[in-house]
């Protein structure tokens, strides 16, 4: 056995290295910041300030080394570490609460400094993120004068989102830009142009956009996933595009694409998601739950949208793609989940009436209209401000479980609709049905008098006046009826006016009917044709070929008609050695019958010898009335299958609600 080597002596412990120069370390630290090395040069901070505590310059580079690493808590705990310094930290700490999504906090931050470029700039932003798009644009407008790069790609994306895409060219061409200048700002204003319905246009600057910036990008060379990664929100918009044209295969191709390829950052996979769902519709209902769960955090066990997602996309995005969860759990027949879900969204949607109506289509898919009807009423009631629209689902709601008063109801407490011709239609239809025809009437009449002191043009009004006197005279209101024939062939002379006004005078005043009648144009070929003559026969007789009144207005035209060609009776073909004076007896009517369906059919008797034994000496017989396992194993088989055959004849299909799912799209790259 080998003898073991010695150890070693350890070497003395050497006393502490003094830490190198101040300004060695600083040097180090500007290189590393100049490489994008951020995590060293967090620990050159850390060294500077080991040698130089509370040098504010230290401090400084150290937040913003952890901000640019995206260490975002890290960064606030050294800024509140740092309140002893007299360097104010209020921008940092802003900006650290606007990427935590804490947008009041930081807003409150904010307000508290003194308004400088870049705080308005990140103040901006914040409205931006808070959905609060005039005040953002305000502040655009404020530093235009300060000539800060991309601030026109910001102003149009708040421009858009505010619902002022019309604002968008006179903003250009105020501060001389034009729209290529770089295809996020094309982008951009092919978001407006969508907003406009100038659907062609957007999809050729769209297409610009996305050939800029691949030339911009690979300029600065990006790899081509990087690239497709940057232009993936363009080609989400290229798509949505497409869906609006109606090119529906198309646009689906594209998600598609988009989805599988998963090279696409997290807002515009998410709009590329929900797009695609809304494009199938009701259709393969479990794969589209499916990518909806690729948008969700991955460690819970309820749809919640993954936390990088949820900070970038806008409040009405993700409302959308809520909604159309809910919608699918609907379609799915799982309320226990749509159940789920519906009754958190209140709080995370507690401004819009989205998360109500959805309640109220889980409670109808559950039969329980009366109880939607209700909830919806009590919310118009309390916030009459945002009532339109719950109105108009209770009135659908209620039509639909047949309360016709309570839809009726609900929609004449709409009143910026009530003159419209369908408004009115619907009204008096449900007011009909419920047996108010008084209130019916009150509603035409109400509709007329708006229309008369109405300052439009178009013929709403002779429509509506038509109706109404259609509709008085079907229920016994003659003298009316008559009014508003009357008024309408005074005004327009209409045909149709002076026909329904003939036959409603001639009920009460036969010589004011005949009055009018004069006024009805001839029709041709009447002239031959004595009326009083007609009125005395019995009854008309037919007449081969043509009417009388046709001989009548050929013969006045001097025009003869052909005879009709009368067809040439062919004697019928019998079969080879037939007599049809013999025919013989008659064929058996049966004969097409199969055998075993005629009433002549006799089934086979069995042969009893087949029960006789036959086998060896010492065989058992079996007794007639005991059954064999061959017997018994197909009466098994046969009740199994009775039963499967009653079970599916139980069951029924429920029928699913056809809510039509919504697209939502990027508006803007912010």
């Amino acid at each position: 056995m080998a003898p073991k080597p010695k150890e070693k002596p350890k070497a003395a412990a050497s006393p502490s290295q003094p830490p190198p120069p101040i300004e060695d370390l600083f040097t180090s630290l500007n290189r590393h910041i100049q490489r994008s090395e951020f995590t060293q040069a967090v620990k050159v901070a850390n060294q500077v300030l080991s040698v130089a505590p509370g040098d504010e310059d230290a401090i400084r580079c150290k937040v913003v080394a952890l901000i640019k690493a995206d260490k975002i808590e890290e960064a606030l705990s050294a800024i509140q570490s740092s309140q002893k310094v007299s360097f104010d930290f209020s921008f940092y700490k802003a900006y650290c609460l606007y990427r935590q999504n804490k947008l009041d906090e930081a807003l409150e931050v904010l307000g508290k400094q003194d308004k400088t470029q870049p705080s308005m700039l990140l103040e901006s932003q914040i409205l931006y993120r808070l959905g609060k798009m005039d005040a953002c644009v305000d502040i655009c407008r404020n530093l235009q004068k300060a000539k800060i790069d991309s601030l026109e790609i910001n102003l149009v994306a708040g421009l858009i989102s505010a619902g002022r895409a019309s604002e968008v060219q006179g903003t250009l061409d105020a501060i001389k830009t034009k729209a290529t200048s770089s295809f996020e700002l094309a982008y951009n204003i092919a978001c407006s142009l969508i907003a406009g319905n100038k659907l062609k246009d957007a999809e050729k600057l769209l297409l610009t956009a996305r050939r800029i910036g691949q030339e911009t990008l690979t300029e600065e060379n990006l790899a081509d996933d990087d690239i497709e990664i940057e232009l993936a929100p363009i080609a989400v918009q290229l798509a949505y595009v497409h869906q609006l044209l109606g090119q529906t295969q198309e646009a689906a191709g594209a998600y598609t694409d988009i989805v599988n390829r998963n090279l696409a950052d997290e807002p515009s996979l998410a709009v590329a998601v929900n797009n695609l769902i809304a494009v199938k519709g009701p259709k393969e209902i479990s794969d589209s739950l499916r990518k909806l769960d690729r948008l969700k955090e991955k460690d819970s066990q309820k749809f919640e949208l993954a936390r990088a997602i949820d900070l970038k996309l806008s409040p009405k995005q993700k409302e959308t793609i809520y909604a159309n969860r809910v919608l699918l759990l609907l379609h799915a027949n799982k309320m226990d989940q749509a159940r789920e879900l519906v009754a958190v969204l209140p709080e995370m949607f507690p401004d819009n009436v989205m998360p109500l109506l959805l309640q109220a289509a889980v409670l109808v898919r559950e039969n329980k209209a009366g109880k939607a009807e209700e909830m919806l009423g009590q919310f118009a009631e309390r916030f009459p401000e945002k009532s339109k629209i719950i109105l108009l689902a209770r009135a659908q709601v209620a039509a639909a479980a047949g309360h016709p008063q309570i839809a009726a109801d609900s929609l004449a407490k709409v009143p910026d609709i009530q003159h419209m011709p369908a408004t009115v239609a619907t009204l008096v239809a449900l007011k009909e049905r419920a047996g108010d025809i008084n209130g019916a009437a009150a509603v035409l009449d109400s509709a007329i008098k708006w229309w008369k002191t109405a300052m439009t043009e178009g013929d709403q009004l002779s429509v509506i006046m038509r109706e109404a006197a259609s509709f008085k005279l079907r229920h016994g209101k003659e003298e009316e009826a008559a009014h508003l024939y009357e008024e309408l062939v005074k005004s327009n002379g209409n045909i149709e006016a002076l026909v329904g006004l003939i036959t409603t005078v001639a009920h009460a005043n036969v010589e004011k009917a005949e009055a009018y009648e004069k006024q009805l144009k001839s029709l041709p070929g009447l002239k031959g044709v004595d009326v009083d003559a007609l009125e005395k026969t019995s009854g008309a007789k037919p007449v081969d070929g043509a009417s009388r009144a046709g001989l009548a207005e050929a013969q006045e035209d001097g025009k003869t008609k052909e005879k009709p060609k009368k067809k040439r009776k062919r004697k019928p073909r019998y079969p080879k050695g037939f007599d049809p004076a013999n025919p013989g007896p008659p064929p058996d009517p049966e004969r097409w019958l199969p055998k075993r369906e005629r009433s002549s059919y006799r089934p086979k008797r069995k042969d009893k010898r087949a029960a006789q034994v036959r086998g060896s000496q010492g065989a058992v017989v079996r007794d007639k009335n005991e059954p064999s396992a061959s017997a018994t194993n197909s009466n098994t088989s046969n009740s199994k299958s009775n039963q499967s055959t009653s079970s599916k004849g139980v069951s029924q299909s429920a029928e699913p609600l056809r809510p039509q799912s919504k697209s939502s799209r990027k508006k803007s790259r912010k």
